[in-house]
């Protein structure tokens, strides 16, 4: 745990779970949300630096989608992946009452309402990945099979390159 840092509910979350996590705080600017900057920010490898995305389909409902930074949700992928025949983003007024968590600083740890999530399976040729802490100007480092496990998720092919 890093010294100065205010916990948020997602490092509780981990904590109450005993999942060994690292913190990693850095200087947010409001200009410049993009996971190319927060890696770079917390020196950690973008493709290693996943985002958290909120969609809603027509069968299922609100879900979560997360992603490595450096590709691009696959919406068709991830209606697949949850049941539903069609998918889309939310719109971005609509992530705060969803999931109590600001743009820049949604997760799924410790959400405001369980919803379904779907991991990227890329997270899991890696030892560690970086997702927000909930709270912009914060990252956890942590396995991807114990935040796999803290959040439910679901692995899934659901990112594309980037066009």
């Amino acid at each position: 745990m890093t010294m100065g840092v205010a916990k948020t509910n997602a490092v509780r979350l981990l904590e109450s779970l005993a999942i060994p996590f690292e913190l990693r705080a850095y200087e947010v600017d409001p200009d410049d949300l993009s996971a190319e900057s927060v890696a770079a920010k917390i020196n950690f490898p973008l493709e290693q630096t996943f985002k958290t995305l909120v969609a809603r389909g027509d069968r299922h409902g609100v879900c979560l989608a997360v992603i490595p930074g450096h590709a691009a949700l696959d919406l068709k992928a991830l209606a697949r992946a949850s049941g539903d025949r069609a998918i889309d983003t939310v719109s971005l007024k609509d992530v705060l009452p969803l999931t109590g968590y600001i743009r820049g600083g949604v997760t799924a740890l410790a959400c405001k309402k369980e919803y379904p999530v779907f991991l990227d399976e890329f997270a899991q040729i890696y030892d560690r990945i970086s997702v927000s802490a909930g709270a912009r100007g914060l990252q956890i480092l942590l396995n991807p099979d114990d935040y796999r496990r803290a959040v439910n998720a679901t692995f899934a092919p659901i990112s594309k390159d980037k066009d």
